[in-house]
């Protein structure tokens, strides 16, 4: 197997709106023949107020279930099965060394291969069959389509699901009219989530490919009836809008690159960045809002960081902020993958 670069957060189809190749916001880039002017730069001052409660660290883990397992890891890669698919990725955090024997490897339906020299679905290898770009798949009864990326992605992150279930039931909670923003909204089964616990979604995603997938998802769960507005935008840009118009949300969800372009060629820097974007997030709350959730992949920090950074944020609201790790729990050994870290204000 040839080495490859992880693009998950710099070049996977979900980036300033997760998406294409990852999309931001940034400073005099060319987009084509246009060049984006740099925005002016958000004024920050530290919040006055007593900082929220804290509880950290928080490790949530996704088990494995019908829908989907990590059946082992190892030596630098994953074996997992997605429906009836067994799919082997690379994974770079698995530094330790396979628990199951090779036989069970080699029985994989798809193998990333990361060849450079190919793209979309040439860039897996199938040992057995043949397979199509897509496949139907399942998440706690919502159907969607898993697809072999250029990226090496499949179109969901399972280890989002403790997100999912968390927000779910403050939806159901509330017991009132609930809307849900979605930065960074890539292949949606996060804002199928929230349609289908009843709220609604506003789900922002740069890339149009993405979003057209999104639609994709939301016609095969069966929730085309559900109120979710899908749009193609740079999510610094849309936010600065929704807060200039008035909008305010219940929940923000917000899972940036650590790099990436915006549709207009946007840069975004996440340790340049992201103050502003999180800062944005509070300006856009309702005045009884549920919950901010920042998750980040990828990137040289300690999940410290961003806890600071969202009780800091968050100061004179209340509430509680929750930090650490997501982690998938391993079905051959009882190991857990962590596979970002995350920060969440929870009213």
């Amino acid at each position: 197997m040839k080495p490859f670069r992880d693009k998950r957060r710099d070049s996977r189809s979900h980036q300033l709106a997760k998406g294409g190749a990852e999309q931001a916001r940034g400073s005099g880039t060319v987009s084509g023949n246009r060049t984006e002017p740099k925005a002016a730069p958000r004024v920050l001052s530290r919040r006055d107020g007593a900082l929220p409660a804290e509880h950290l660290p928080l490790i949530l883990e996704v088990a494995p279930n019908a829908d989907y397992a990590l059946l082992d890891s190892g030596a630098g890669q994953k074996l997992e099965q997605y429906g009836p698919y067994r799919i082997v990725r690379p994974e770079g955090q698995a530094i330790w060394q396979k628990a199951l024997p090779a036989k069970d490897w080699d029985r994989a339906d798809a193998i990333f291969t990361g060849d450079t020299d190919e793209e979309g679905i040439g860039r897996w290898r199938f040992p057995k069959t043949p397979l199509g770009e897509t496949w139907p798949m399942k998440h706690d009864g919502i159907d969607y389509l898993g697809r072999f990326t250029s990226f090496r992605h499949v179109g969901v992150f399972p280890e989002q699901a403790s997100h999912w279930d968390h927000m779910a039931g403050l939806i159901a909670a509330a017991k009132r009219p609930v809307k849900v923003l979605n930065l960074f909204g890539y292949t949606g089964l996060a804002s199928l989530v929230a349609a289908r616990a009843g709220a609604e979604v506003t789900h922002v995603d740069a890339s149009k490919k993405a979003i057209g997938w999104a639609r994709e998802n939301q016609e095969m769960a069966g929730l085309s009836q559900k109120p979710i507005r899908w749009i193609v935008d740079d999510a610094i840009k849309f936010a600065e809008r929704e807060e200039r118009r008035g909008s305010r949300y219940d929940i923000v969800l917000f899972d940036p690159p650590a790099y990436g372009r915006g549709p207009r060629g946007e840069v975004w820097q996440l340790f340049e960045d992201l103050p502003d974007l999180t800062d944005l997030c509070r300006s856009i709350l309702t005045p009884k809002p549920l919950a901010v959730v920042l998750t980040a992949y990828s990137i040289r920090a300690s999940f410290f960081a961003m806890h600071v950074l969202m009780r800091d944020t968050f100061a004179g609201m209340g509430g509680t902020v929750e930090s650490g790790e997501l982690i998938i729990r391993e079905k051959s050994a009882g190991r857990a993958l962590s596979t970002s870290l995350f920060s969440r204000w929870v009213a």
